[in-house]
């Protein structure tokens, strides 16, 4: 009993899928008719991609749904292949070899490749907002950019092989504010002309030490390698060629007119001058050598005896021009105090004063 309905359900079962099989394939050949009565001229068989549109329902269903999840399968790893493609997927699917082969406009699909006009329009944006930004700042003033973001831009712009456009674009960009800067200080009167220079000088320095990390990836993979060059010594040349030098022979003579009348300037605004011409261009010496040598060592040769009188006028000079300005030599009592007990060796007074 029990072996004839076991038999009963394998011929039920059976005929099920016969019924099945017979089903679709009437419903192909309905497909088949329908599209020779469409052409009925020299089109004995639908062509391949006709036929696969003509396919039931719950069969185009579930051949979309097949593609859906290799499509989903396929995402581009790091490398630029084709994650899922393995050496026996691709051994065993002829698919996969194309799929290591693809074509540009896919490949720019799956690799996120970042264009010229993506770079104008979304990239550079971005830096040329945060260059704005580090050029103006004041000393102490809090910059809302992300740093982070600026630094993945670059990196990103330089993978995708921007670094020539994204350099002319940073050089136009800096060169603009410099002309900018440089028509400012022409305008300023001659009693605030050394003042703004020297805030223009400090500003434009104290921004690279943002600007220049923040392309360190361009400056790495083009600039030191192309050309053979330093992103920061270019910077520096331009503040040298669009502002230093347009500014040079009208600048150095208020430096020594406010050498010459001490404290007209605050010594440290004097001394970020100096240093900043000589940093920019060390042959600048020539004008002013011994403006030069108070802020700069080893500017002047060694003094030697024969020149002894000389500078000790020099010191003498200096002193009386102190005086004439309001400027005492102080209580002088104390030091010759000091000297005494220094020459007599007075132990008596020196314990009764004291050291400090």
């Amino acid at each position: 009993m029990e072996e004839e309905s076991m038999e009963e359900e394998g011929g039920s079962s059976s005929s099920y899928e016969a019924m099945m099989d017979d089903q679709n394939h009437n419903n192909w050949e309905a497909g088949v008719d329908g599209y020779r009565q469409q052409h009925p001229a020299g089109h004995a068989q639908a062509p391949l991609g006709d036929r696969a549109l003509q396919l039931p329902a719950d069969r185009k269903a579930q051949r979309g749904q097949q593609e859906e999840e290799e499509e989903a399968q396929m995402v581009p790893e790091a490398n630029g292949l084709m994650k899922g493609c393995d050496s026996t997927g691709a051994a065993g699917k002829g698919g996969a070899v194309a799929a290591a082969t693809i074509n540009t406009s896919t490949s720019k699909f799956l690799m996120n490749v970042i264009t010229i006009e993506d770079y104008k329009s979304t990239y550079w944006p971005k830096l040329d907002s945060a260059i704005d930004q580090l050029l103006t700042q004041s000393p102490g003033d809090y910059i809302p950019i992300s740093y982070e973001q600026i630094y993945s831009c670059v990196y990103k712009c330089v993978c995708q092989q921007h670094s020539e456009q994204m350099y002319s674009d940073l050089i136009k960009k800096i060169t603009n504010h410099l002309e900018r800067v440089s028509k400012e200080l022409q305008a300023s009167p001659p009693d605030l002309y050394i003042e703004r220079f020297n805030i223009a000088l400090g500003q434009y320095m104290g921004a690279l030490q943002s600007i220049v990390p923040l392309f360190i990836y361009m400056n790495k993979f083009y600039i030191e390698t192309k050309l053979n060059r330093d992103l920061k010594d270019d910077l520096i040349k331009l503040f040298t060629e669009h502002v230093a030098e347009k500014h040079i022979y009208s600048l150095m003579p208020l430096l020594l007119e406010a050498q010459s009348t001490p404290f007209q300037i605050t010594p440290s605004t004097m001394a970020n001058i100096v240093k900043g011409l000589y940093t920019l261009r060390p042959e600048w010496v020539q004008m002013a050598p011994a403006l030069f040598s108070k802020f700069i060592p080893n500017i002047l040769p060694p003094a030697v005896e024969s020149e002894l009188q000389e500078y000790a006028a020099q010191d003498q000079k200096l002193q009386r021009e102190l005086m004439q300005n309001g400027f005492t030599r102080g209580d002088q009592s104390r030091k010759r105090a000091g000297e005494e007990l220094t020459y007599n060796g007075s132990s008596a007074c020196a314990s009764s004063r004291g050291y400090r």
